[in-house]
C-alpha cells in the first residue's frame, strides 16, 4: 500500500507524462507536493521504484517511466500496464504475436535551441516516421534539439521533439516560442500579466523574460523520439 505522498507523486508524474510526453522535473515535483527539499522527492521516487510502480531510465536525465498504477488510479486514468519479460520460466511458451504499428511521416523542420535561441526555423531538413498513437488532432511537425537547457524535463541534445501546431499555451507547457519574429527556442511557457517567461529545465540556467508582444507560440510539445545508435 502506498502512502498519500507516494500516491500523490505517482499521480502527478502520470498526468504530466500524459500531457507533455515527458516527466516533470524534480523542482516541479517538490513544488507540487509542497516539500521543502528535493531529498524528499528522491525518497518517494525510490519507494515507488522499489514497489514496482516506476522505473528510472538509464542514460536519460531524471527520466522516469510508469510501469503500473494502483487499482484506485487505473480505472480513472485508463492505464494499461506494459508487460515486461522477467527471468521466471513460463509453463507454456508464449505465442509470437505480430503487431503492425501505424506511423505517419512528419517533416523535421531543422533544429530548435534548448538554450540560447537560434534563427527561426522555416525549412524542412528531412522526414521522420512517428507512431500515430503519439499524435492527436491538428497539424504536427518535428524538430531536432540542440543544447541542454531542457535536460531536467528529459529532453537531451540530439533528441527529436514532436510538436503540435498551436498559437495558444497554458502556464507550464513546453512550447516552441518565436522571439521577436526572428529566433526560436524550446522552453517552458509561463505568463504573468503582460510578461512572458521562457523557462529552462536546467537548474544552472535562468529564465528569459519578454513582453508578451515579443513572443509568439508556434506549437506545444506532445512527444519525443530518441536514437541510441
Amino acid at each position: 500500500m502506498l502512502t498519500k505522498k507516494q500516491l500523490d507523486l505517482l499521480e502527478f508524474i502520470h498526468k504530466r507524462v500524459q500531457r507533455d510526453g515527458v516527466p516533470p522535473s524534480f523542482d516541479e515535483m517538490k513544488e507540487a507536493l509542497d516539500l521543502r527539499s528535493k531529498s524528499g522527492i528522491h525518497r518517494l521516487i525510490t519507494a515507488l521504484e522499489e514497489r514496482g510502480f516506476i522505473r528510472r531510465l538509464a542514460h536519460r536525465a531524471r527520466a522516469l517511466e510508469i510501469v503500473k498504477l494502483p487499482d484506485s488510479m487505473q480505472a480513472k486514468a485508463g492505464f494499461k500496464p506494459r508487460v515486461i519479460d522477467g527471468d521466471r520460466p513460463e509453463s507454456t511458451p508464449p505465442k509470437a504475436i505480430s503487431v503492425e504499428i501505424a506511423a505517419i511521416e512528419l517533416p523535421v523542420m531543422g533544429r530548435i535551441a534548448a538554450g540560447t535561441p537560434i534563427a527561426a526555423i522555416s525549412e524542412i531538413s528531412h522526414n521522420i516516421a512517428v507512431p500515430q498513437s503519439m499524435l492527436g488532432q491538428g497539424s504536427h511537425y518535428a524538430l531536432e534539439v540542440r543544447g541542454d537547457s531542457m535536460i531536467e524535463a528529459g529532453i537531451n541534445d540530439g533528441d527529436i521533439v514532436v510538436i503540435r501546431e498551436t498559437q495558444n499555451a497554458s502556464n507550464g507547457d513546453i512550447v516552441v516560442a518565436l522571439v521577436e519574429d526572428q529566433e526560436a527556442t524550446l522552453k517552458r511557457f509561463r505568463q504573468t500579466g503582460s510578461t512572458i517567461a521562457l523557462e529552462p529545465a536546467n537548474s544552472s540556467m535562468s529564465a528569459q523574460i519578454y513582453r508578451d508582444d515579443q513572443v509568439k507560440v508556434q506549437g506545444r510539445l506532445v512527444g519525443l523520439i530518441r536514437n541510441y545508435s
